[in-house]
């Protein structure tokens, strides 16, 4: 090397020192780039068969998990059917948790066909009183509306006046198309003549 520096030491032994040059990674590449370039598909196969088997190793393990639980779920069940007073029990409180949800919906469902019904008497009454109606020759108003009526007027407090004190807004005489007692607005025909547009 060019660049060594030999110091001569008084009394001591000569000491070459190298000058400290560029410190990067190129070394590395000096010494991986022809390992590489000499054994790249070898490390490339080894690489994908470590992924497979690691892939593998953890594809066995979530099985023996799930297996595991599955034999747990099993030994539960067969301390069931040692027991089969639990299993009795159980199914007890299923059937009547069953019938109680069956007869509270029956309940609903009778409640509902009474509604239905009595909606449908109601219905056929005020037909029946809608002909009598019109057959003695009366208006019928049904019994809603006179209920309503007779409620509107038994809680109104105010005394309605009468049409005949208000102002009329115009006089009888006044006619808007005739141009007379109006305003500033007022209509007049148009004229009569031949149109004055080019033709």
């Amino acid at each position: 090397m060019d660049d060594d520096v030999t110091i001569e030491d008084e009394g001591g032994p000569e000491i070459q020192k190298t000058p400290l040059g560029n410190q990067d990674l190129s070394f590395l590449q000096q010494t991986v780039g022809p390992l590489v370039a000499e054994y790249g598909w070898y490390l490339l196969f080894m690489c994908v068969g470590v992924y497979l088997v690691v892939q593998h190793l953890s594809k066995r393990r979530v099985s023996q998990g799930q297996s595991s639980s599955a034999s747990g779920a099993v030994q539960v069940i067969s301390s069931n059917l040692a027991d089969p007073n639990a299993v009795v029990r159980r199914q007890e409180a299923l059937e009547a948790s069953r019938r109680r949800m069956q007869e509270e919906l029956d309940a609903k469902a009778a409640l509902f066909r009474l509604k239905q019904q009595q909606l449908e008497e109601e219905k056929r009454q005020q037909k029946i009183e809608m002909y009598d109606s019109m057959k003695e020759g009366r208006s019928y108003r049904g019994k809603s509306k006179t209920a309503q009526n007779t409620e509107e007027a038994s809680t109104s407090t105010t005394v309605l006046k009468p049409k005949t004190d208000k102002k009329p807004l115009r006089s009888s005489g006044f006619n808007p198309l005739s141009g007379e007692g109006g305003g500033s607005c007022a209509w007049r025909p148009g004229r009569r003549g031949p149109s004055a547009g080019g033709g």
